[in-house]
């Protein structure tokens, strides 16, 4: 395991204790992590993803999809089968799971589907105007041409 030290990190910047955090949080987790369901994560547009994640044999009553604090959290549940199948083989996995993804900041769901055994989430990253980069005007000193009109108006 590789050990990091994120101590310069905290002393030359401001605000950015989240992006440390999860460093931390992902070096620290276990490596063998469940590849059940399998999943893909696709970014369709400048600022949309998709996160499609194969669920066959699950209903839409099966699946729950939830935002908590900033974590997208996909869970099923099988509900038990009360008929009495003869199974020879069986080897669709409906087994409950559980997955979590990490959203960044300013990004939010915007929908899910579910067809042909995949689970679909549309994701998209909303920069608030805010923070969108602006141009500042630069003034002189003196008078400017805008003064100018506006004097000439009044009078």
């Amino acid at each position: 395991m590789r050990n990091f030290d994120l101590a310069p990190l905290y002393r030359a910047t401001v605000g950015f204790d989240q992006i440390a955090d999860m460093m931390d949080r992902v070096l620290t987790k276990d490596l063998n992590q469940p590849s059940y369901p399998p999943y893909n994560i696709e970014k369709t547009a400048d600022d949309a993803y998709r996160i499609s994640i194969a669920v066959a044999g699950f209903t839409d009553a099966d699946l729950t999809v939830d935002v908590k604090e900033s974590a997208l959290v996909v869970a099923a549940r099988k509900v038990e089968d009360d008929s009495e199948k003869s199974y020879l083989h069986r080897g669709i996995a409906t087994r409950a799971f559980e997955r979590k993804f990490q959203l960044a900041d300013h990004v939010r769901v915007t929908g899910a589907s579910h067809a042909d055994g995949m689970l679909h989430i549309d994701l998209v990253r909303e920069i608030p105007e805010a923070l969108k980069p602006r141009r500042i005007e630069i003034q002189s000193g003196g008078v400017t041409e805008k003064d100018v009109v506006d004097a000439k108006a009044v009078n």
